[in-house]
């Protein structure tokens, strides 16, 4: 059986409390577990996970990640929305908190890129439906004109449909 998709990521943060208030007001997290100031347990608003995310206290002194830098390490973690409303509504919650640090058009993904509060990179995305790619969808990195892109594609069409998504 081969693997289907990511069950939950796990990250360690400086602040628990800090990057649980993050997570949940960015973007909808709500806390399912947790031990106070130490670890949480997060799970994504559309989501019947048992947690999305866990996230475990390393403390103020903790140093920034190397990654990407001067160390190996994971890049980012990418969030899928249904909708570009959504979508649209998320850029402007994190764009609110200063966290908004990019959005391109990559084609068959529209992502918006963002840094939580330890500076740790994540993307949240839309996905075109299967149904809606043509020929002159291919893979780029451009700006995102979200409003041009609902124009196109319609503000509540669902994303991902028979590429994430089951058709059905």
């Amino acid at each position: 059986m081969p693997i289907q998709r990511l069950n939950h990521a796990v990250l360690y943060v400086r602040d628990v409390d800090r990057a649980v208030e993050f997570y949940s007001a960015a973007l909808g997290f709500r806390t399912v577990a947790g031990m106070p100031g130490r670890a949480a347990f997060l799970q994504a608003e559309g989501s019947s996970n048992d947690h999305d995310l866990g996230l475990f206290a390393m403390g103020p002194d903790a140093a920034p990640s190397g990654a990407g830098r001067t160390t190996v390490g994971l890049y980012h973690l990418a969030w899928e929305v249904d909708t570009l409303s959504e979508l649209q509504r998320i850029r402007d919650v994190l764009t609110a908190r200063g966290a908004l640090v990019g959005a391109s058009d990559h084609g068959s993904t529209k992502a918006l890129y963002a840094k939580d509060p330890d500076g740790i990179e994540f993307e949240v995305s839309w996905l075109v439906p299967a149904a809606l790619l043509t020929p002159d969808i291919t893979m780029q990195t451009a700006p995102l004109d979200i409003d041009a892109t609902i124009a196109r594609y319609g503000a509540q069409t669902r994303g991902g449909v028979g590429v994430s998504v089951p058709v059905g």
